[in-house]
């Protein structure tokens, strides 16, 4: 039988992941649409029209995504009960953000405390903290989920900053280069170990 946590993982992940299925096909379909209807080719107010359709369709998703690694990063830190907590006091401080300044502020904030818990995280993890909560077992599993994480944070974070060339480029390379590292450490974990283990016996 699943155990509380397990199933609030679950839930988690199935929900980030149909998110992101959403933001995918949403990405997709407005690039061959645009490419099809040779917006390309219209006056530039049709352009900027476009462009602030487009934008007002995936920004629901994009802030549900927000929402969802506000409190998917915490969970590595926190137990269930502080984490429903968290989680509220979460949404209180977005509205009331939304509603002193505005909604892309308070998503800012969201983002901005994701990432500090997150870099915390993949310092703790590195560290091979046994404090942390993770599904899976292993080390270079750890490091490599949390790096995969905070590229997705700053993936997104990089939305918010895009007109700032030398910003959003470092942004950028750093989200390639976080993602990358996660995603070869999680897939090749047990053959990382394995070479690391046979070093050390050769010494």
């Amino acid at each position: 039988m699943r155990s509380k946590k397990s199933s609030y993982d679950y839930y988690l992940i199935l929900a980030t992941t149909a998110v992101l299925f959403i933001i995918s096909v949403i990405c997709i379909w407005g690039m061959f649409f645009f490419k099809m209807a040779q917006i390309q080719q219209m006056a530039p107010a049709e352009k900027v029209g476009y462009l602030e359709h487009m934008n007002s369709v995936i920004a629901p998703f994009v802030i549900c995504l927000i929402l969802l690694l506000g409190i998917c990063v915490p969970k590595r830190l926190l137990s269930t009960s502080w984490l429903n907590r968290f989680g509220v006091f979460l949404g209180f401080v977005v509205i009331i953000i939304t509603v002193v300044v505005n909604m892309k502020t308070g998503l800012l904030v969201v983002l901005t405390a994701s990432l500090g818990l997150q870099l915390t995280v993949l310092v703790l993890a590195m560290a091979g903290s046994k404090r942390l909560h993770f599904e899976t077992k292993g080390y270079w599993l750890r490091v490599g989920s949390s790096l995969i994480h905070l590229g997705l944070i700053l993936f997104i974070l990089d939305l918010f900053f895009y007109r700032f060339v030398t910003l959003h480029l470092l942004l950028f390379w750093v989200t390639t280069l976080a993602t990358t590292a996660g995603m070869v450490l999680c897939f090749y974990s047990g053959s990382i170990s394995k070479v690391l283990r046979g070093r050390k016996g050769q010494i």
